[in-house]
């Protein structure tokens, strides 16, 4: 069986998260992704509530996690 090349599979949006905050922090997340859990006393369990709940901002968090993994900077 062939390993997938989509950087995503196999990855937890949990996993996704930490990795983007451990990478940017909250900050630099929020500066990248204007979302409110990510500005205002941002934790990972609310992030993951919101995220989970609205497609059009898991997207951009899941394309950012691309573009790092892109980067190769140590994620995977």
């Amino acid at each position: 069986m062939h390993p997938s090349k989509d950087p995503l599979h196999g990855v937890t949006l949990e996993k996704i998260l930490t990795a983007l905050v451990a990478h940017h922090g909250w900050g630099g997340l929020a500066a990248r992704i204007e979302i409110r859990c990510f500005m205002f006393d941002p934790s990972i369990t609310s992030s993951l509530k919101f995220l989970r709940r609205t497609p059009w901002a898991r997207a951009k968090v899941e394309q950012l996690y691309r573009e790092l993994v892109a980067q190769g900077d140590g994620v995977r």
